[in-house]
């Protein structure tokens, strides 16, 4: 428990957090129903809209009789998910901002490294939880907080992750920079969101699937894929096809991110450099032209679109 409170700070004053989730500054005492403190403040009505909309169905969610086995060799199918495992160091102390229900989390905390992983919804949580307790694993919190107001100790972390989750707020740039903080000097800062390239097929799939009140949905390979898995389905349907609140940028965009919140980029994943078959996502890509980026962002339509044109950008803070 110290272990996870010296990465934690109360999120109206920051102050020090007791084993009993109490305050040492300000008194603070926060309830920790199921063992995941709930760290929240009043929220924005659009933040409280989305923090709503995963209540039901929560995103991914896992499938029926689920084993530690399975899960780590569906994550394993991840090209991505693979390098970063191997990426990190075995120490490492490691945020995920918007975990959902905590895959990413679950197969990264491995050997020493310890996780704390937050997200809104309860629900979600709850479900991360649930699974860490059946594949025997201890090495994670869940917290419940608001990327806003949160309860993650800024500049406490190796290693900060966020997937899926910038674009879904109502200004992912200033949300970026607060994520930012959270890693220490010297420590790595992730970042998927969804390209605004990649992302046209799908917009083209929701427009159609609109216009037929979602009797059809054309051409989504992970719909197919859990056709006989209905909650799943459901929640990838409402994530992908429903969402509340949306945004998507280019490469150049996040960059811009990264540059005025004191991170330097380390590279694109997929790579923006057309030859680049480096399997480090954590040391730099040799420079890239302004046109061979877009050529990438153009391929990213064809390899990207089937999962939503999420993009990854890796870089170091200063």
């Amino acid at each position: 428990m110290s272990r996870v409170c010296a990465l934690l700070a109360c999120p109206a004053c920051h102050g020090a957090l007791s084993a009993g989730w109490r305050c040492g500054a300000c008194g603070a005492r926060f309830d920790a129903p199921d063992g995941i403190p709930d760290f929240r403040l009043d929220a924005s009505p659009r933040i409280e809209a989305v923090r709503t909309f995963y209540e039901a169905p929560p995103f991914p969610g896992y499938p029926p009789r689920d084993s530690l086995s399975t899960f780590r060799a569906r994550a394993a199918r991840s090209r991505f998910a693979q390098l970063l495992d191997r990426a990190i160091p075995g120490d490492a102390r490691i945020a995920e901002v918007g975990c959902g229900t905590g895959q990413m989390s679950l197969y990264l905390a491995s050997a020493d490294r310890l996780v704390v992983a937050a997200d809104l919804s309860r629900a979600s949580l709850l479900l991360g939880a649930a699974a860490a307790r059946r594949f025997g694993i201890g090495q994670v919190q869940f917290v419940e907080t608001d990327l806003h107001r949160s309860a993650l100790r800024p500049g406490a972390f190796d290693v900060v992750y966020s997937a899926g989750v910038l674009h879904h707020t109502p200004d992912p740039r200033a949300a970026f920079a607060e994520v930012a903080l959270l890693a220490r000097r010297g420590g790595i800062v992730i970042v998927g969101v969804y390209n605004a390239i990649a992302r046209l097929p799908h917009r083209l799939r929701r427009a159609v699937a609109r216009a037929v009140g979602f009797r059809v949905v054309p051409f989504d390979p992970v719909l197919r894929e859990r056709r006989d898995e209905p909650a799943r389905r459901e929640a990838w349907l409402r994530d992908q096809y429903r969402h509340p609140e949306e945004h998507s940028h280019t490469v150049a965009e996040v960059r811009r991110w990264f540059s005025r919140s004191g991170v330097d980029c380390l590279r694109s994943f997929p790579s923006t450099v057309l030859d680049d078959d480096s399997a480090a996502l954590f040391a730099p890509a040799a420079d890239d032209w302004g046109i061979e980026r877009w050529i990438a962002q153009l391929g990213w339509m064809w390899t990207l679109s089937g999962e939503g044109g999420l993009f990854f950008t890796i870089g170091v803070r200063r």
